[in-house]
């Protein structure tokens, strides 16, 4: 969910924001739905999934860097004394109205979970520290998963199905021998799984599968023992943590 470039001048945003809509008031003004109730977890919940392909946001755990880091985009005008009810009335309006010759599509989400997400957003835009209570909770940590195990020669390792860029585990053992490796997505953001020798995903590339929105990629390939690593060829993906160990033994 890419907001437009122009994000990134945020305190010019706001501005305009506060002579458009009729604003007053936005310096020092806080953010009124700033406790862990239903609609920040749900917020938190559709930004992750629609939202943190594209966008960086330290709360959320999110790394996308296909749109502006929503932490910085947003830090200069809050040091300025701009609220986050201010915050909140532009993240709605981006998502309402995207840049036309942005990447971001249009209705990404409407109405009351728009409203949600902003509200997600602007509560938590370079703000140190890390969600706490039911907010900490109401996403599951990246690659997180139990450690996945090859079975007569089939190994899957998942993408996450929320759209977070990471894969369901970050650990997966198999045997010696050949092996298929399947990856079913179903998030809608792309990704494939590729396999590099060594503990980065730097070295030489053993396989790798399609690219796949909504689907199943796998490859073939003989394996010897030793440390592997997966991950997503997707530009930015891997960097922002879509990766594992595979361990043969």
């Amino acid at each position: 969910m890419p907001f437009p470039v122009r994000l990134t001048t945020v305190r010019g945003a706001l501005l305009l924001a506060a002579g458009t809509a009729g604003l007053t008031g936005l310096a020092g003004c806080q953010l009124k739905n700033n406790t862990a109730s239903d609609n920040l977890i749900t917020g938190k919940q559709l930004f992750v999934q629609k939202c943190g392909s594209c966008h960086t946001l330290a709360h959320a755990g999110t790394k996308g860097n296909v749109g502006p880091n929503l932490d910085a985009a947003f830090s200069q005008a809050l040091s300025n004394g701009f609220g986050r009810n201010a915050v909140l009335d532009i993240v709605r309006a981006q998502i309402a109205n995207p840049n036309p010759r942005g990447a971001m599509p249009g209705d990404l989400v409407t109405g009351k979970y728009a409203n949600d997400v902003a509200a997600y957003v602007a509560a938590v835009a370079d703000t140190p520290g890390q969600d706490t209570g039911l907010l900490a909770t109401a996403v599951a940590q990246p690659g997180a998963g139990k450690p996945v195990v090859e079975l007569h020669g089939q190994l899957e390792i998942d993408a996450n199905p929320s759209g977070q860029l990471a894969y369901v585990t970050k650990k997966a053992t198999a045997k010696p021998g050949p092996v298929t490796i399947k990856m079913k997505n179903t998030s809608g953001v792309p990704h494939n799984i590729a396999l590099a020798t060594g503990p980065n995903y730097t070295g030489p590339v053993v396989s790798s599968s399609a690219i796949v929105s909504n689907g199943v990629a796998q490859f073939h390939a003989t394996l010897k023992s030793g440390t592997y690593t997966y991950y997503c060829q997707v530009d930015g993906h891997a960097a922002a943590g879509m990766t594992g160990t595979l361990i043969v033994k």
